[in-house]
């Protein structure tokens, strides 16, 4: 079992030591929440997003919050909370029971819902009317805040439309138009003239249009209240939270989620009515990778930046903060381990001893590989494939490599069946977990006790938690088209975008059913 030391350089290493001890508010609980009446309407919405958040890593991060900081998720604590409204949502989409991250968001943003892959479009081509738009023209401020790249899938189902969720030159241009107040995250080369296909300088673009244009934590910090924002960090998505500490570049240069929020309502909070979406992305593309600890450290950094948004909310006590996730990935869970199961507390422990996230881990393994998130499975329909390059390293650095950066010895054995994976010649009975990513997660669960049922989306109902004015629509099980319902509602907006029948309730095509076949 880990001792003091092994928790707090695990804890200073993923950058929450800091985050926890000084950037992060304390709880205070002796004035308590103020409570409204039912009907009450917010000034403010926050709507918090752990994409990709299975019930298993919710349990799991809690568990390792308790080790690392000696304290629980606030997420976890609000339940316990008066005025704190608990429920769980279906989060299908039109096509599937089992939604991806765009039709999630566009469920939430339109009230409508869409085949997975699309934002904000039907499948006839109708494109509808976005949350933000509607927002706009109430006179709400608007901001979209995440790790991921800020055109990806769930910041755009706020504020735009694409038959494809791919698009991210067009939703970058999107933005632009609808004039959003606050755009903070990754995907700066979706702003680069250099790497845009139409060669635009959409960064130059958001300037001429009176943007304060940011690169760095230091510019976010320095940047002016009476302008519209757009901070874009990195070239794609932020790092992970595990991995970020273990860069002095990073650390300089991008700001965490819990500081992009704090900024966020520093800007926000100074309008009379504001909307804020905040997603903690990258805990979606840790679970593609079966990456345990880079999953938790990520959601513990998600819950600082909740705790950012209820200090915001003591002081303005109008805001109604929902938070909740769009569906699971991979489902991970602590297993029983061990006679009476007593060694699975133990096992668990070893997650404080990993120092890299697995898609640092395999980049030393191969080098310059494509990572879980650039594949682009975490969404598509088909076989996830992750496209490795060439050469391996040796065999016995694969051991030494492993050994470093999880704290957990690997044996010849093991390693021998982990390489024909890297060499992309190994093969699994279920195909979804025939790459590297999850074999060596499958291995690191016999040391830390975590296990997955895959590495893509799953269909789960998912949990809410709402404070704040308003947060009693939120109670009990509700549709994901009812969270477009509850915010146009509660802004005083009447407007309902059109709806086409469930797809799947007709049962798989023709063509779907060939395409089973060959399982």
């Amino acid at each position: 079992m880990s001792g003091p030391l092994d928790r707090r350089a695990f804890f200073r290493r993923s950058g929450l030591l800091a985050a926890s001890t000084v950037a992060a508010p304390a709880i205070v609980h002796a004035a308590g929440p103020t409570l409204f009446r039912p009907g009450a309407k917010p000034k403010h919405i926050i709507h918090m997003v752990s994409d990709g958040m299975s019930t298993g890593t919710l349990t799991c991060s809690d568990y390792l919050s308790q080790i690392v900081r000696k304290k629980e998720l606030t997420w976890m604590e609000l339940y316990r909370r008066p005025g704190t409204t608990a429920g769980m949502m279906n989060m299908r989409s039109l096509n599937s029971l089992v939604t991806d991250s765009s039709a999630a968001s566009s469920s939430w943003g339109t009230g409508s819902r869409i085949v997975n892959g699309a934002v904000n479009m039907l499948p006839d081509g109708r494109k509808l009317t976005h949350l933000y738009a509607l927002f706009g023209q109430k006179g709400w401020k608007r901001g979209l805040i995440t790790t991921t790249e800020i055109t990806h899938a769930t910041p755009a189902g706020f504020a735009a439309h694409d038959d494809s969720r791919g698009s991210s030159d067009a939703i970058a241009a999107q933005y632009l138009i609808e004039g959003i107040e606050v755009l903070l995250g990754g995907g700066a080369k979706f702003f680069d003239p250099a790497a845009r296909k139409d060669k635009k300088d959409l960064r130059g673009a958001f300037r001429d249009s009176g943007y304060a244009v940011m690169e760095t934590a230091a510019e976010l910090r320095a940047a002016p209240l009476d302008k519209k924002w757009l901070g874009t960090f990195n070239r794609s998505h932020l790092p992970y939270t595990i991995d970020h500490r273990e860069n002095p570049q990073w650390q300089e240069r991008i700001p965490t989620l819990a500081e992009m929020t704090r900024r966020a309502l520093d800007r926000l909070g100074r309008s009379r009515h504001f909307i804020l979406e905040v997603e903690g992305g990258r805990v979606d593309h840790a679970c593609h990778g079966g990456d345990a600890a880079g999953a938790f450290v990520d959601q513990i950094a998600f819950d600082e930046a909740i705790d950012v948004c209820l200090e915001f909310q003591r002081k303005e006590p109008e805001t109604l903060i929902v938070i909740t996730t769009d569906h699971g990935t991979g489902n991970p869970g602590l297993n029983a381990t061990g006679s009476k199961y007593a060694l699975s507390t133990p096992l668990f422990h070893n997650l404080t001893k990993v120092k890299a996230s697995l898609e640092t881990i395999m980049k030393r393994l191969k080098p310059s590989p494509t990572g879980p998130t650039d594949t682009g499975y975490e969404d598509a329909a088909e076989e996830p494939e992750v496209k490795m390059s060439t050469p391996t390293v040796p065999v016995e650095k694969v051991m030494e490599i492993v050994e470093e950066l999880t704290g957990q010895t690997m044996t010849r054995k093991k390693a021998d069946l982990l390489y024909p994976f890297l060499e992309r010649k190994g093969q699994t009975m279920y195909d979804s977990m025939n790459n590297p990513y999850a074999q060596l997660s499958q291995w690191l669960a016999n040391r830390t006790g975590v296990g997955w049922i895959g590495i893509v989306h799953t269909g789960d109902y998912v949990q809410v938690a709402a404070t704040g004015p308003g947060a009693e629509r939120f109670r009990g099980f509700i549709q994901n088209t009812d969270v477009f319902r509850h915010y146009t509602a509660l802004a005083g907006i009447d407007f309902k975008n059109p709806e086409l029948p469930l797809m799947a309730e007709c049962g798989p095509s023709a063509n779907e059913t060939e395409a089973l076949a060959w399982v």
